[in-house]
This record gives structure tokens, C-alpha cells and sequence, in this order.
């Protein structure tokens, strides 16, 4: 954001019957010019110790930062916080849950499962397969 931009916004934050500063007066410098200068003017380096040099520096032990960086395994605080709480949320609850974050694509539809057809059984018994053999072939 600009100077000039956040000057305005400024002004209409002003309570209102304060005056307006001379625009001249409220800069302090001779326009433009000045301004610019300003801004070209490099900034004087700061008294500090010098970074090239390796005087002072703490030599870090590559052990110690691979230890700080592995891993570490959450699986057992995880299985206890599981295992935990033993609240089992009732089968229509959680069918119409699954059923809410599914899509409406074909593709996100579960496969229907058909119903298994129990093997018909014969309405005829033993003894009437022999009586039927005795009638047609004529076996005594």
C-alpha cells in the first residue's frame, strides 16, 4: 500500500474539526526528489560479528540432528486410544452414515449382493421313485 493511499485513509479515520497539516509542512523534505534520494540511500552496515568467520559457531553433531529427525512410531499410543473407548454406534446409524457419504455415481454404489437360491428339493420321496419304476417298466 502506498503512503499516499494510507494518508487518506488517515484522514477519514480523523475525528471530524481537526485541520488539515500544510501537505509541505507534514513531509519535511523538498517533493520528490527528496523522496527518492531517500530511498536510493544505502543502509550503513551493522557492527556485528562476521559470518564468514567460524569463530563462535557451535559444531552440531550429526548423530544428535538424526536422532531429533527420525521418526518416532505412535502405533501403541494409538492402539490404546483405540482400544479405549468401546462405543459400537448401532448398524442402521452407521449404514445411513455410509450411505450420506456416498456419491450418487453408479461407480460409488456398492455391488448389489444377490440372494443365494437354497437348492430345490424334489417333492417326491423314494418310495415314490419305486412305485414309478414299478408302473412304467414293469420291474416287480
Amino acid at each position: 500500500m502506498s503512503a499516499a493511499l494510507l494518508r487518506r485513509g488517515l484522514e477519514l479515520l480523523e475525528p471530524p474539526g481537526q485541520g488539515k497539516a500544510v501537505p509541505g509542512a507534514r513531509r519535511g523534505r523538498d517533493g520528490a526528489r527528496a523522496a527518492g534520494a531517500a530511498r536510493r540511500r544505502k543502509r550503513a552496515p551493522e557492527p556485528g560479528r562476521n559470518k564468514a568467520t567460524v569463530k563462535g559457531r557451535v559444531v552440531k553433531s550429526a548423530i544428535e540432528e538424526y536422532h531429533k529427525k527420525k521418526p518416532v512410531d505412535h502405533l501403541r499410543e494409538n492402539l490404546q486410544y483405540m482400544l479405549k473407548g468401546r462405543l459400537v454406534a448401532d448398524k442402521a446409524i452407521t449404514e445411513q452414515v455410509l450411505a450420506q457419504n456416498r456419491g450418487r455415481k453408479s461407480k460409488d454404489q456398492p455391488p448389489e449382493k444377490a440372494e443365494k437360491k437354497k437348492p430345490e428339493g424334489t417333492v417326491f420321496t423314494e418310495e415314490d421313485f419305486r412305485k414309478f419304476e414299478r408302473e412304467y417298466f414293469g420291474i416287480p
